[in-house]
């Protein structure tokens, strides 16, 4: 007797990971979409109402990250579990926390049919429990994790590297990427700067212009320019513009001028 298909869930805020992911399983007779969601909270009702088999599950979506969801609905209801990400760290961060399985944007198609064939293997196994401890183990870990990044993992030709944050003396928006500027190098990673800023301590980095971040700890001086605005300079000799919007966030953590 044929085995009834394995039901899946499409979990992520583009839609061109959706639809490429809706067109790698286009074909494959052994599994069913039964939904797409574009947020966290989206795919916690979702996975209540149609408990699919396994789910595809961006990392970081409006509202609720992967994380977040996987804790509403519960380790006993969990269904099997294949991460999706753009962010380098966060998936590194989940397999080595034990996660089921993740897939790196850009992902290919060997590396998508890999993790399809592992998936079917474990939802058809006895080992399923063991999805649900490893997943357990994750969120434990995340929770005692510290609530910010203190290394970035960095994923370039071919190889992957290290960066401490404190080592970051600013960084800069560009499109979709970001350039992290250090003394060193200016590696670029795939991350908005508004996804990098919502990583890092508040304590130690601030906005100071819709493209670029500081490490305060960088600044060597503040010059008034017109209009409210001030020019950075920090201890590398790199000049930015410090704009009004930012202005204030900026010397609350500073102090006020004497």
């Amino acid at each position: 007797m044929k085995n009834p298909p394995i039901r899946a869930l499409i979990a992520d805020d583009e839609a061109l990971a959706r639809r490429f992911i809706r067109r790698m399983l286009k074909d494959d007779h052994d599994l069913q979409i039964v939904g797409e969601c574009s947020s966290g909270k989206e795919t916690v009702a979702m996975i209540r109402k149609e408990s699919p088999d396994v789910v595809f599950l961006d990392v970081q979506m409006p509202e609720m990250d992967g994380f977040g969801v996987l804790q509403s609905i519960g380790i006993e209801r969990l269904p099997e579990i294949i991460f999706t990400t753009a962010y380098e760290q966060y998936a590194i961060r989940a397999f080595e926390l034990h996660a089921l399985d993740y897939l790196l944007k850009p992902f290919d198609q060997a590396r998508f049919k890999e993790a399809i064939k592992y998936a079917k293997e474990r939802f058809r196994s006895e080992r399923r429990n063991d999805g649900r401890m490893q997943i357990s183990a994750l969120l434990d870990n995340i929770k005692n994790k510290p609530q910010y990044l203190v290394r970035l993992v960095i994923k370039a030709g071919g190889r992957i590297t290290f960066l401490r944050t404190n080592e970051i003396n600013w960084i800069e928006a560009d499109d979709k990427y970001v350039h992290l500027h250090t003394s060193k190098a200016r590696p670029m990673v795939r991350q908005t700067l508004s996804a990098m800023e919502a990583q890092l301590d508040p304590t130690k980095f601030r906005r100071v212009h819709r493209s670029a971040i500081v490490n305060v700890e960088k600044i060597a001086e503040l010059q008034p320019l017109f209009s409210g605005e001030y020019s950075i300079l920090l201890q590398d000799g790199t000049k930015l513009t410090l704009s009004r919007n930012y202005k204030d966030k900026l010397f609350e953590l500073l102090g006020k001028p004497l």
